[in-house]
């Protein structure tokens, strides 16, 4: 009874003195109380950047799609065997802050900019939905505040192009008439370095329209036209849209080994490896290491053969055996050992040449393929050059010299082709080389959109339905079919003849 007096005594005086001070007794000093346009545009900066590339397992979990890596672990191997599962719409919700970004602008010139900002956020979400599944819901999504559309319809997957390529051409218009804002950190709020990423990523989805020319309202050869002969774009690597770490909490390096436990279940396959040994590529001694064998046999690790990779079709039981041999290579110590780690990109200077060396190729543009491709293959070399530091650990004295990368344009193996099929399996073979450990999905995109690399199927790991193809889309998220019946089956219905399967051909790609 005492004791429960005393608590009640105590009870008492805290309400009699500390009513009129509880708020700022709660009050986080060193937070902010207020919402800015700064804070949201950061938030939403977030979301896309790190929304595919997360620490652990997510950060390579697209290289076991396009076959370039191979992994050990055996609980969670899915998307390395071809299942690819069902979409999320969740990168949608996310979108809700702009319009909330764009209210609190304090001067005309910002809100030029943070609309700008919001319209390049939205496509580069969308473009990345639709390429997973096909029709989407655009131009009802996030309306359930502001119009009371709580199960919006889908748009047909050109509507949503048309609508994107709009989009980018106002948030052009926009940060040309916008100023320097805040929350940016990727380019510091620089609307000009923002125009070049709003009009590369433009090219970038009309390259996804090249089975479309004919279609007069998308007029993909003359916005090409326009934006090369208008539009800022990408000048050099110092362009990219590239997320850079540091050693730094909560900025480190996806793969470090500090904060990541899965560094000792990637294994090099030998799409990649013998690829990198055809080309006589030094990009191999950079993106791998020596083999168990070839280390404990005390090999040069300038060596070729110190070097394997393991064939990422095989059963998971066979990976593994093979693993164990000690013939396979794992990434190079300067993924896990380095803080810093290199930057990953998600638009680059690099990609937008092989872009443009494929539309020069189909006679797009009038300028010489061969340009392009030179440029983003001399660019992505000296990218992971640049970002290597100096360390035979981490290259193998086999340094991406420009002597180097000259002699490698000059070789037979290298130097363009005569024919056009030739000329595009060059350049969407380099752009795969270049997009390893970048940009996510982007490789699988490719092979989706050319059937280049050429990815062997085996029936007896292929976890696709049927086993003896690749998959072509995500399924729908289950919580449209749980709360947007109606809506998400006529998309199935108009696009896939009703059934919501792996290999539903989405109209891009007819």
């Amino acid at each position: 009874m005492k004791i429960n007096n005393i608590i009640l005594g105590g009870l008492s005086l805290l309400l009699m003195v500390g009513c009129d001070d509880f708020e700022t007794v709660n009050t986080n000093p060193d937070a902010s109380t207020t919402v800015t346009s700064a804070m949201l545009a950061t938030g939403l900066l977030r979301n896309i950047s790190t929304m595919n590339s997360g620490n652990d397992k997510n950060f390579i979990r697209d290289e076991l799609l396009a076959k370039s890596l191979s992994w050990t672990e055996a609980q969670d191997i899915d998307l390395a065997f071809n299942l690819l599962g069902r979409g999320s719409f969740s990168p949608m919700s996310n979108l809700r802050n702009c319009e909330k970004m764009i209210e609190f602008a304090a001067t005309d010139e910002l809100k030029n900019s943070y609309t700008a900002f919001s319209h390049f956020v939205r496509v580069y979400t969308f473009f990345d939905l639709t390429l997973r599944m096909g029709d989407i819901p655009y131009s009802e999504a996030l309306k359930g505040e502001s119009e009371e559309i709580y199960f919006p319809a889908y748009d047909s997957q050109r509507a949503v192009f048309l609508g994107m390529l709009k989009e980018l051409d106002e948030a052009d218009r926009l940060f040309a008439a916008g100023a320097t804002f805040e929350g940016d950190y990727i380019y510091n709020g620089d609307v000009t370095k923002w125009r070049k990423a709003v009009n590369v990523l433009q090219l970038k989805l009309l390259l996804n329209l090249y089975r479309k020319v004919d279609d007069a309202e998308l007029n993909v050869k003359g916005r090409i036209q326009d934006i090369l002969a208008n539009r800022p774009i990408f000048e050099s690597e110092a362009d990219n849209f590239q997320i850079i770490f540091s050693n730094k909490a909560g900025q480190k390096y996806p793969f470090f080994k500090e904060i990541n436990s899965f560094t000792n279940n990637d294994r090099m396959t030998n799409i990649l490896i013998d690829k990198l040994k055809e080309l006589k590529d030094y990009r191999l001694f950079y993106y791998a290491k020596p083999t168990p064998n070839a280390e404990d046999a005390s090999m040069d690790a300038s060596d070729w053969n110190a070097y394997g990779g393991v064939d990422p079709t095989l059963p998971e039981a066979e990976i593994l055996s093979y693993v164990s041999e000690g013939n396979v290579s794992q990434l190079n110590d300067r993924y896990e050992e380095l803080a810093e780690g290199e930057p990953v990109f998600l638009l680059s200077y690099q990609e937008m040449n092989f872009i443009l060396a494929e539309m020069a190729l189909r006679g797009f543009i009038s300028q010489n393929p061969e340009h392009y491709y030179q440029e983003g293959i001399r660019s992505a070399m000296r990218f992971v050059a640049n970002n290597t530091p100096d360390n035979a650990a981490y290259h193998h004295n086999r340094k991406l010299t420009d002597d180097y990368i000259n002699s490698y344009l000059a070789s037979k193996e290298v130097a363009l082709a005569a024919n056009f099929e030739e000329q595009l399996k060059q350049i969407i073979w380099q752009k795969y080389i270049m997009l390893f450990l970048q940009t996510p999905y982007t490789a699988f995109y490719e092979y989706r959109r050319t059937g280049v690399p050429e990815f062997p199927i085996n029936p007896k790991s292929n976890r696709n339905t049927p086993t003896d193809k690749m998959p072509l889309r995500w399924m729908y998220p289950s919580d449209e079919l749980d709360y947007n019946m109606d809506n998400v089956s006529q998309a199935i219905a108009s696009q896939y003849g009703g059934s919501d399967d792996y290999m539903g051909i989405m109209w891009i790609l007819k």
